[in-house]
């Protein structure tokens, strides 16, 4: 992984990342999966200008779907959970 772009997809907005967000200070984001906890860490700080305690990972795996007769499969994730140091703060990711 070379670019920070890369290595973060999106971030995660769910009742429960923003609950974590408000009450712990930390960030839920969709990585790549090839990326490991140095290189989320990096990336994170490189875009958003903050400084990272913490990074725990998580695969999320695959799942059936089915539309009509024709069945298939979602795609595996990784997901990062980041700790920012008390202070910081991601202004996109705020009063959502």
């Amino acid at each position: 992984m070379a670019k920070a772009h890369e290595v973060i997809v999106r971030p995660v907005v769910s009742e429960k990342s923003i609950g974590q967000m408000q009450d712990a200070n930390k960030y839920t984001f969709i990585v790549n999966n090839k990326a490991n906890k140095v290189e989320i860490k990096k990336a994170v700080e490189e875009l958003f200008k903050v400084t990272v305690l913490n990074v725990n990972t998580l695969k999320v795996p695959s799942k059936k779907r089915r539309q009509g007769r024709f069945q298939g499969l979602t795609p595996e994730r990784k997901k990062a959970i980041v700790t920012l140091k008390d202070g910081d703060k991601i202004q996109v990711m705020e009063g959502l």
